[in-house]
């Protein structure tokens, strides 16, 4: 930060002088400055007493200013402009540096009192070790877990198990079941031809009830056959009565013949019914035998498929039973190993977040006490440099002078701060800038200058005219 102070002096025929300093620049800063005489004022002069006195103009004043302007001064008094810029920008620069990195190690040291307010008062607690308690914790539950798991996974084997038996027994009886049925199957074909057999048997029963009422009728009209034939011979013969026969006796033989044939064949006729009739009778016996015995194993053959139907209505509701046992089984194993393997994913999880945690914590405190302990040297350093900075200011201030004035014709010079001044014969000048320091010279000045070492300016004077190049360091002096 620059500032330029012109300086005006005013000289009288009397002992008083008025000296003023303006400042163009930016900056906060006081220039201006008033001077007197030490003898004391004149009241009076000669044909005024008491009044204003005549103005006296100095012969000197009048004469033409030769100047001699060197060329390379204005260049370099723009470098040293320059560079004083650019020092000024530096040096405001780190002086923002430093409060911004102030109130960051404030900021910072708040932080770490609430982190460690927060915990338990009394003796401060290590984070590793609540950490490697958490850890732990997690670590146990883990285990808890794997065992759980290994649990659960002898239970679905033993699950597993169990299906396979059931799984087993099922075909069995699913094996069971076919035989069952092709059983069925066959006993079904033989009962079909148990009852063709059994209509047959019917059917030759009514063929041979037909035939022994047949044989019967026969046996009837066999035995109505003689006096059929006894009443036809009657009719029949006839007796020549011109003829002297015996017809007794010949009457009789033919009955006795007659009676001898009707016998046999009456006994011929029933010796063949007998027969036929034992035949019949014993091929009915036989038959109905064997009616009865289809009869019976028919009935054994319905109640053993009954009992097969039973059998298998029992064996369907087992493994209806069983499927659903197998069903459910297997659901509370999917579920219990998705709730084992989701609870583990989740302790996971969160011992990874716990440990992603736990390494960001361990970054940003040790990013912390790195930032401390760069922004503890940092200002340890910049407080060296300013304290030098103060020390070189303070002894180079005692070295140059304080206040200072002058009386007479010629001009009073007044400096604050630590500079050379050079020249003044008569006039007043001075000057008082916030954050560096000035010098001024008097009112025919052939050459001055004053130099600030330390972040100071440099001022040339000619004519009673003084620019003077300030770097405001931000502290006022």
């Amino acid at each position: 930060m620059s500032r330029q102070s012109i300086c005006r002096s005013f000289g009288g025929g009397s002992k008083r002088g008025y000296s003023s300093c303006s400042a163009i620049g930016g900056g906060g800063g006081r220039c201006g400055g008033f001077s007197s005489s030490f003898g004391g004022p004149v009241r009076g002069g000669p044909g005024f007493p008491g009044g204003i006195q005549p103005v006296q103009v100095d012969p000197t004043l009048l004469r033409p200013v030769h100047v001699d302007i060197d060329p390379q001064i204005q260049q370099v008094k723009c470098q040293e402009k320059e560079q004083i810029k650019t020092l000024n920008n530096q040096f405001a620069s780190f002086i923002d540096k430093v409060r911004f990195l102030e109130q960051q190690n404030k900021v910072l040291s708040t932080k770490w009192e609430l982190l460690q307010q927060q915990g338990p008062s009394g003796p401060r607690k290590n984070l590793d070790v609540i950490f490697e308690n958490y850890i732990q914790n997690l670590r146990r539950r883990l285990e808890s877990l794997v065992g759980q798991r290994g649990q659960l996974e002898s239970e679905l084997q033993n699950m597993r198990q169990y299906v396979e038996e059931y799984k087993t027994k099922y075909e069995e009886e699913i094996n069971r079941r076919t035989a069952a049925e092709n059983e069925f199957v066959v006993l079904k074909k033989d009962v079909d031809c148990a009852y063709m057999t059994k209509v047959e048997l019917e059917a030759k029963v009514g063929a041979l009830t037909d035939e022994i009422n047949f044989l019967r009728c026969i046996y009837e009209e066999v035995r109505a056959l003689p006096s059929t034939i006894s009443r036809d011979l009657s009719v029949v013969v006839s007796m020549d009565n011109n003829r002297h026969l015996d017809l007794d006796s010949i009457i009789e033989e033919v009955r006795r013949q007659y009676e001898q044939i009707a016998q046999n064949s009456r006994a011929e006729a029933e010796a063949w019914y007998q027969s036929r009739y034992e035949e019949l009778q014993n091929t009915a016996g036989r038959h109905g035998d064997s009616l009865r015995h289809t009869k019976i194993e028919i009935q054994e053959l319905t109640r053993n498929v009954q009992r097969l139907r039973a059998e298998i209505e029992n064996v369907k509701k087992q493994n209806h039973q069983l499927q659903a046992a197998i069903a459910e089984a297997e659901e509370r194993g999917e579920m219990a190993l998705k709730d084992a393997r989701r609870k583990l994913e989740e302790l996971e999880c969160a011992l990874s977040k716990d440990k992603e945690e736990l390494a960001r914590l361990l970054k940003e405190y040790q990013e912390l006490l790195n930032i401390k302990i760069a922004l503890d040297v940092e200002i340890a350093m910049y407080r060296k440099l300013l304290e030098g900075e103060e020390n070189r200011t303070t002894i180079a201030g005692g070295r140059a002078g304080g206040f200072g004035a002058s009386s007479g014709m010629g001009g009073g010079v007044c400096a604050v701060g630590g500079g050379s001044i050079i020249g003044g014969s008569c006039g007043m000048g001075g000057g008082i800038l916030s954050g560096g320091f000035s010098s001024g010279s008097g009112r025919m000045c052939s050459s001055g200058g004053g130099n600030f070492i330390s972040g100071g300016g440099s001022s040339s004077v000619r004519r009673c005219v003084t620019t003077t190049t300030v770097k405001s360091s931000g502290v006022k002096y």
